[in-house]
């Protein structure tokens, strides 16, 4: 790896160009990239562009906040591996058991909540729910009412998905079991059990609705910018700034708010650290195919994209594997990437959601790597599949 004196400059020229080139097509104002090397105590923070793209923004920093998404969900996971490690659950109990109000439910596995084979609809692909809060972004929403919008006792959900299916209302579920079995909330049990200084997550947050003015001060404007003539419901929400809105939508599925420096050190803690016992860690690292659902060993040239409980693994064009996340909100996109071969986990953090096909930061996780390995390894190619 070069010395931080050589990569420092390397990496500032690398996101002032992604910012210069990708600022209008991706509707963004920010670029912060945090890279936790081996052996280091220290991050290298880079940082380029503004907290806004109105004129009263000013230069982020290494401090500026960003809603992380769907990498809470890798909380939510851990929090129930802790439990399970503590007696207190196990992972193949169903949500019958700890949820019985649904029924439709009750042999679903916690472990399919988990890793997306649950075969549950996701409550924000449900029109009326999203419509519902694009008329007010401040709009209280509790997991119940969520839970709802899909839920077959109804009679109005949607028909349930096969195979491998991305759900936010997975990890709904699996909060409320966090709360029914510990009788807390599932902010008070994120907050005991992983923020604060002892993970190094000083500067991460969770709220199950409005944050505190002091972290919205810190969080950079976040936008949506997302035409989708599948969604047209989503059309209001064009080009605003979506930073003080209500999270109770996203919740234990994707509230959390963090700085990409803290996104590397849960990492760190996630996979390497002693945050789960060897049989919890294991759990959380068995993966299904995103295609087909089915449980792989690993990912490979065949079948490259697999999931966990909360966590994705890439196969990479050298033969290697990196483990990966790319969490998204209404207006804001934070990507991780774990490289166990060169130990080297790198997160980025900017503040918009744009376009599927204008979404690449991917290929700048790609660029970043390739500058820190050696010329002669080939950087791992990262593409990243919607995470709300």
């Amino acid at each position: 790896m070069p010395p931080v004196s050589t990569l420092r400059p390397q990496l500032q020229a690398t996101i002032d160009a992604y910012l210069r080139k990708r600022a209008k097509p991706e509707h963004i104002s920010a670029v912060s990239l945090s890279i936790s090397f081996p052996a280091r105590t220290e991050n290298l923070n880079v940082v380029t562009g503004r907290t806004s793209l109105r004129p009263e923004g000013v230069p982020i920093t290494p401090e500026s906040l960003f809603q992380i998404g769907s990498i809470t969900k890798s909380f939510t996971a851990a929090a129930i591996l802790q439990l399970e490690a503590e007696g207190a659950l196990s992972i193949d109990q169903t949500v019958g058991y700890w949820l019985p109000q649904y029924p439709a439910w009750r042999d679903v596995t916690i472990r399919r909540l988990l890793n997306m084979t649950s075969n549950i609809y996701g409550y924000d692909n449900v029109p009326a729910m999203m419509r519902a809060e694009v008329a007010t972004i401040h709009r209280r929403w509790t997991p119940p009412i969520l839970i709802g919008m899909v839920d077959p006792t109804y009679g109005h959900a949607p028909p349930p998905p096969t195979g491998w299916y991305y759900s936010n209302t997975n990890y709904l579920l699996a909060g409320m079991i966090i709360e029914r079995v510990t009788g807390r909330s599932y902010a008070e049990e994120i907050q005991r059990r992983f923020l604060g200084a002892s993970l190094g997550l000083e500067e991460t947050y969770y709220s199950p609705n409005v944050y505190p003015r002091a972290v919205l001060d810190r969080l950079v404007s976040g936008y949506y910018f997302n035409p989708d003539p599948k969604q047209p419901w989503l059309g209001p929400l064009i080009g605003a700034d979506v930073r003080t809105g209500d999270l109770s939508w996203a919740g234990a599925a994707g509230g959390i708010i963090a700085r990409p420096q803290d996104v590397t050190h849960w990492v760190r803690a996630l996979y390497e650290g002693d945050l789960l016992p060897p049989r919890q860690r294991e759990e959380l690292l068995t993966i299904v195919s995103m295609r087909t659902g089915k449980p792989i060993p690993r990912t490979s040239e065949k079948d490259p994209r697999g999931f966990g409980l909360g966590v994705g693994q890439i196969w990479s064009r050298d033969g290697t594997i990196a483990w990966f996340y790319q969490g998204e909100t209404l207006g804001y996109r934070v990507l991780y990437g774990w490289f166990p071969k060169d130990d080297v986990v790198i997160a980025i953090g900017t503040n918009s959601q744009p376009p599927g096909d204008e979404n690449h930061l991917g290929a700048l996780m790609a660029q970043v790597h390739g500058l820190i390995v050696k010329p002669e390894t080939p950087p791992v190619t990262v593409t990243t599949p919607t995470a709300r």
